[in-house]
């Protein structure tokens, strides 16, 4: 089995990216359900169940939230992007590494 000297920058970037997915899903938690304004709803009683799901309406995001969830999943294409094509995966062996 070949060992390989892994480099410090794809982990700095996978890191940043681990730490990047988390804050935008936190971040996420607390915007409206739906993007764009809808009417909420409530759906019928399930079989065997007094539940009932329902959804407030939702105002839809602001233009602040929207350019926020642009910024991060454009930060989160870039650090997955510096990850997957870095060029450390070129000199690993074939079958050592998944095919593209």
């Amino acid at each position: 089995m070949t060992t390989y000297d892994f480099p410090q920058d794809p982990r700095d970037a996978q890191l940043a990216l681990h730490q990047t997915r988390a804050a935008y899903e936190e971040y996420a938690r607390a915007l409206p359900w739906s993007a764009e304004p809808l009417p909420g709803w409530e759906a019928e009683k399930q079989l065997h169940s007094g539940f009932r799901s329902a959804k407030p309406d939702s105002p839809g995001y602001t233009e602040e939230q929207r350019a926020e969830v642009a910024r991060f999943r454009a930060e989160l294409l870039e650090l997955s992007s510096a990850v997957s094509t870095h060029p450390f995966w070129e000199q690993v062996e074939q079958g050592q590494v998944v095919r593209r």
